[in-house]
Formats: C-alpha cells, sequence, structure tokens
C-alpha cells in the first residue's frame, strides 16, 4: 500500500466501512492514524486507539474501562439472540465477579505442570500431521496443519470424543466472523445458527460428563462443572458454581478462545518467514545450533513465538466501555463511551519497539499486547506459546525448504488477523 493511499483511508477511517486494501495490509494505516491521530473519534462516536501506551493505561484501568459488552451488542445482535447470549455470557466480554470465578476454574487445568504433560501428545499429534504432508509433498498450511493443532488440544482439555470433533472449526470460524465490526444479514444468520448447534451439542455432552466426570485437574470440563469445590481436596469448602448458561457458553468462549488465535499464530508465522528468507535463514541456523540443547532451543522458540505474535498479531481489535469520563493519551473521554484497542497498531508502536517493522526473531523484552494486559490477559497463554513453539520448531526441522505453491488466501477480517488457505510443497 503507498503512502498516499494509507493517509487516504486513515483520513475517513471507519472500522464498518473498511476497504480490501486495508483488511490485506492494515499496517500503514496504522501507522498514519498511530502519528497524527492516535485516539481517533469515529463517525459512530467511538474512539479508536493505536498506541501502546494508551492501550496499557486502559487495560490496567479496569475500574474505569468494562469489558461488558451488552450495551454494544444488543442493537448489533438483539438482545435474546444465541450470538448476544454466548457473547455477553462469555469470559472474555465480562468484568468480574463472573470473570473471576469463570477465570480461576479455567487457570486451575491449565497450572504449569498441567501444560508440561500436554508435551508429549502435542509432539505426537504435530509429527503424525508432518508425517502426512510429507507422505504427499505439501498440503495446504492452514486447513492440513496450523488449524488441526489447536481444534485436538482444546477437544483434549474439554475431552471431546474424536469422532465428534469435525463440526468444531467451522462453528468456531461463524461465532467469531460475527464479531467483525460490519456484519451482514449473513454472517449474523450463520453465527446465530452456529451458537444454537454448538449448544445442542454441549448439552448432551455436559449431561454425560456429569453421569461420568474426568480428572479436574486435566479436564476442564468437569472443572467448570464441579465449581470451586474441585479446587479443594476435601471438599469442605462451597464454592459457587457456573449456572447453566455460565458453563455452556465458557465452553463455546473456550474452544474459539484457543482455535483461531492459535491457528492464525502458526499460520502466520510460517507465512511470514516466506516473506522475510533473511529471518528464516537465521532461525534455521539457531535451530541447528541448538539441537542438541533443549533448553536452548525452547529458548530460541521462544523468543520466535513471540516476535511473530507482535510483527503479525492473530487478534487485532479489542473493545472496553467507559464507566466514568476519563482521559486517554491527552483526549478527554465521556462516561460510556466506546473504545476499541488497536492491538495491531500498538505491536508496531515505534515509541515502544526499536525497528517494529522488522521482524526479529531473536528481539528479547518484547512486550507485546498480543495476548491483552492486566485482568483480562489470556488465561491461555502458556498452552498458546507451547503450541507455537512445538508448530513452528517442527515443522522447519522436517521441511525447512517448504514454499508456497499458490498465492495464500487472506481470512478477510478486521479483528482476527490470518489465513485460510496456503498452498504449500514440502520442497
Amino acid at each position: 500500500m503507498s503512502a498516499t493511499r494509507a493517509r487516504e483511508i486513515a483520513a475517513g477511517f471507519d472500522l464498518r466501512q473498511l476497504p480490501a486494501d486495508f483488511l490485506a495490509n492494515p499496517c500503514p494505516v496504522y501507522q498514519v492514524l498511530r502519528e497524527t491521530e492516535p485516539v481517533r473519534r469515529m463517525p459512530d462516536g467511538s474512539y479508536f486507539l493505536t498506541r501502546h501506551a494508551d492501550l496499557v493505561a486502559v487495560y490496567r484501568d479496569a475500574q474505569t474501562f468494562s469489558s461488558d459488552k451488552q450495551v454494544e451488542f444488543a442493537p448489533k445482535y438483539g438482545t435474546g439472540s444465541p450470538l448476544y447470549e454466548h457473547h455477553t455470557s462469555s469470559l472474555v466480554f465480562n468484568d468480574p465477579p463472573l470473570h473471576t470465578r469463570v477465570r480461576k476454574l479455567i487457570m486451575g487445568a491449565l497450572t504449569r505442570r498441567a501444560i508440561a504433560e500436554m508435551e508429549p501428545g502435542l509432539v505426537a499429534l504435530v509429527d503424525s500431521l508432518l508425517d502426512a504432508l510429507e507422505a504427499s509433498g505439501g498440503g495446504d498450511l492452514i486447513e492440513d496443519f496450523a488449524s488441526a493443532i489447536p481444534v485436538e488440544i482444546i477437544g483434549n482439555l474439554l475431552d471431546v470424543p474424536h469422532a465428534e470433533r469435525g463440526p468444531l472449526r467451522g462453528w468456531s470460524l461463524a461465532i467469531l466472523g460475527a464479531l467483525e465490526p460490519s456484519l451482514t444479514p449473513g454472517q449474523q444468520a450463520l453465527g446465530e445458527q452456529s451458537v444454537r448447534e454448538f449448544l445442542d451439542y454441549l448439552r448432551a455432552l455436559v449431561a454425560e460428563r456429569r453421569r461420568r466426570p474426568g480428572d479436574p485437574e486435566r479436564d476442564v470440563l468437569t472443572r467448570l462443572i464441579q465449581g470451586e469445590n474441585a479446587a479443594s481436596p476435601d471438599g469442605s469448602v462451597q464454592g459457587e458454581r457456573l449456572s447453566e448458561t455460565e458453563l455452556l457458553q465458557n465452553c463455546i468462549f473456550l474452544l474459539n478462545a484457543g482455535h483461531e488465535t492459535t491457528t492464525n499464530l502458526i499460520g502466520n508465522a510460517l507465512l511470514a518467514l516466506q516473506e522475510w528468507p533473511a529471518a528464516k535463514a537465521q532461525l534455521l541456523a539457531d535451530l541447528a545450533r541448538t539441537a542438541a540443547d533443549g533448553p536452548g532451543q525452547e529458548a530460541v522458540l521462544t523468543l520466535a513465538v513471540d516476535e511473530f505474535l507482535r510483527f503479525e498479531s492473530s487478534n487485532q481489535l479489542g473493545n472496553r466501555r467507559a464507566l466514568r469520563a476519563a482521559t486517554v493519551g491527552g483526549v478527554a473521554l465521556p462516561e460510556g463511551a466506546l473504545v476499541t484497542l488497536c492491538i495491531g497498531a500498538a505491536n508496531r508502536d515505534p515509541a515502544q519497539f526499536e525497528r517494529p517493522e522488522q521482524l526479529d526473531l531473536r528481539r528479547e523484552h518484547n512486550r507485546h499486547l498480543a495476548f491483552g494486559f492486566g485482568i483480562h490477559q489470556c488465561a491461555g497463554l502458556s498452552l498458546a506459546r507451547l503450541e507455537g513453539r512445538i508448530a513452528i520448531g517442527r515443522f522447519l526441522q522436517r521441511f525447512p525448504d517448504y514454499r508456497l505453491t499458490a498465492a495464500p488466501t487472506r481470512g478477510g477480517r478486521a479483528r482476527f488477523r490470518g489465513f485460510l488457505r496456503a498452498p504449500f510443497a514440502t520442497a
């Protein structure tokens, strides 16, 4: 995108009317907004923030900036609709106390030990996918690799039978697609249908798990069903339990949160390396150098994964609502103001990152906001990093000379940045 075109889009910037060239590459527009109007008043009266420091200030102040989306989602979906009920009941779009209760239960099943115990199974899954790709000489980076990994991991966390995981990706894409700033009737209808079908499936799964509970230390669904008592060894303390609606909707949220963002992380990383061959060569050299040093190789991949997350953030946008008048970045925001946090722009802010437009896989002290910040920081960030390290590292070591065989297809979304298809050959 030319500088002239970026300025043109920025001058009339409206999340509800985004041109195709912005969706293909929003970064030049974000740069113009960050430099000229970092707290932009939008045509609908909301505010669009692009500076790293301003996002951190909003994230820090959960007393002033609410994550509750009922006010915004009521006119968008209609109160009582499946999409409204889902998105206003899930962890990410709620404030304490619901947010605190659900997050505590989820984190109890995502301990450091529990995640470490997932690694052998994750390695086996990734290797099986790579074996299939090697046998066919290639495939699709997204459909045949990146998207298959988080669906299996979240399926395992909820203990969804393997034979029943087929619809999960489609449901997730449709429900998250309905979060786009501009929604077509077709997208809304598909999202509503997907919530209904997902709920029907989960009701049967929950009923079965109530009859045959799993291990609450590893089975997130059992932990959510049993409530806080799952964390009490003797069960003597009567903890809170989720309502049936809270339980079902947060199971949907778990799949959506763990699926789309991790798929994008893996896909974006492998495609970025095609555009940055010097970075790819350096990463391959670092992996070869540390091949016999497990902790050393993990450190190399950890730096790389965090840089991929910064450079091409899986989740580009967040939202808050001002519960009282506030000032952000020198701009007065009235009570009730709706605020969009542009994570993609903040993660390329030169005030925070040296050479932000460069993919630097050795970048240290990488304080990116891809996982959010504050009380709403992603509960699954350690699991996402593990999936990224294993998937990207083992893919590169198996197929160091992989190449695209056709132009990749972008997802065409503003909120979630990734690819739908990316055909490739292993050599």
